[in-house]
């Protein structure tokens, strides 16, 4: 039985946080292809779920996180705490944020993590900052170590 919540915000995190713009507006992310190696480690040990304040590019987060084999769910910043509070709760939750609205969740949840390129606030509300980037392997970095502190061999 899964007891563990690992949530993840897209843009920031799983994602190197940039838009590519065309005259037709947002048209491209940037995604890493080592996250989804980090994923396939955890997926039978704890429920993993992503989050998403970008309501323009949700179609393009969506497509990726489905690439991986999971869901993401629209969540506004100013929602985000109450959402995670109310559908994961905090003593169970390892979050993976990079942003300042992800303050709060990082410094209360069980477990934080920030990419090396986070927020200054949002690493310092972090008990673990990877040594990669977002969309260069974070989430990778981050699955390491929570293998490695939660699932010991």
């Amino acid at each position: 039985m899964k007891t563990l919540n690992f949530v993840l915000d897209v843009d920031g995190v799983l994602s190197t946080g940039q838009f590519l713009y065309s005259s037709d507006g947002k048209a491209y992310k940037i995604f890493g292809p080592h996250d989804a190696d980090g994923l396939k480690l955890l997926k039978d040990k704890i429920s993993i779920s992503f989050i998403s304040a970008d309501k323009r590019g949700l179609p393009i987060s969506q497509k990726r996180v489905q690439d991986l084999g999971f869901d993401v769910t629209y969540v506004c910043e100013q929602d985000r705490y109450q959402y995670v509070e109310q559908h994961f709760g905090l003593k169970n939750l390892i979050f993976m944020g990079d942003g300042l609205f992800d303050v709060p969740i990082l410094r209360d949840c069980s477990f934080g993590i920030a990419p090396a390129n986070a927020r200054k606030e949002a690493r310092a509300a972090a008990g673990f900052v990877t040594e990669s980037k977002a969309g260069e392997g974070a989430v990778l970095d981050a699955c390491l170590e929570i293998q490695k502190r939660f699932f010991p061999k």
